[in-house]
């Protein structure tokens, strides 16, 4: 096991039933920290359940139902949080969908659902958390992605997105930091296995499989526990004095 270096701590995941979510879930947990798994509709229950059942035993974990791309779901997981142990110490903005299609095919059904779940549902979730947040100590990590930066085609809104999340992240590092005694940071994967990642489809991965090839480190794609472990790390006291960092996890397919 793990040395128990967040025993104590609580945690919430946004979007963490399945994916990386999921995976920086159990590495938290794994490390000793009580979580809350969040899914979003209840068809997913027992898939946020299985998630809870895979935990160390050393730690505490509730799954809670909450559509991220409704305003008044962040406030249901920081409340889930604070009643059940009475604190929240870290806070995890990973929730997100991605719409690959080409620019022309891109709709304001596509833009709203994207731009409510990446951007609007990191923002409202972190900012109805900031009250609750442990001073001195607390953890906010963005999950952003490398799309933000180097966008492959076909990704017009979700990357727009993800450049917001980059954004969102070097404003609050600034900002929230004097008046929460937190530290903000982000985390950019590049294309790793997951189950959205496979939803991708046939077209996309045509565009982006010789771009995997080229990851300097292998050519593959990641896997979401190489992401969750940059995670864990940001999270850590030890990274107390790491603040406005943007932690790329992509096996150095992209540099900036």
């Amino acid at each position: 096991m793990p040395d128990q270096t967040l025993a104590e701590k609580v945690a919430i995941v946004s979007g963490s039933s399945s994916g990386i979510g999921a995976a920086i879930v159990r590495e938290l947990s794994s490390r000793g920290a009580n979580t809350v798994v969040n899914y979003p509709f209840s068809s997913l229950q027992d898939e946020a359940e299985g998630v809870i059942s895979s935990l160390s035993p050393a730690s505490d974990a509730i799954a809670v139902e909450a559509d991220m791309s409704k305003i008044e779901s962040p406030q249901k997981l920081v409340d889930a949080a604070i009643s059940r142990w009475g604190r929240l110490d870290i806070v995890i903005n990973c929730v997100a969908v991605a719409v690959n299609k080409s620019f022309e095919e891109q709709t304001l059904e596509d833009w709203d659902l994207l731009v409510n779940i990446n951007g609007r549902g990191t923002f409202l979730l972190t900012q109805v958390a900031l009250p609750h947040l442990t001073r001195g100590s607390g953890r906010i990590v963005n999950i952003a992605s490398i799309s933000g930066r180097g966008p492959p085609p076909n990704q017009t809104i979700y990357a727009g997105t993800k450049g917001m999340v980059d954004s969102f992240t070097k404003c609050w590092a600034k900002e929230l930091p004097p008046k929460y005694g937190c530290t903000v940071n982000a985390v950019s994967p590049g294309p790793t296995k997951t189950e959205g990642f496979a939803a991708a489809g046939e077209e996309q991965m045509k565009i982006l499989q010789p771009i995997i090839d080229q990851t300097p480190v292998g050519p593959r794609m990641g896997q979401p526990d190489e992401i969750a472990y940059a995670v864990a790390f940001l999270c850590e006291e030890r990274a107390r004095w790491i603040n406005g960092a943007h932690l790329i996890a992509s096996g150095g397919l992209f540099i900036d």
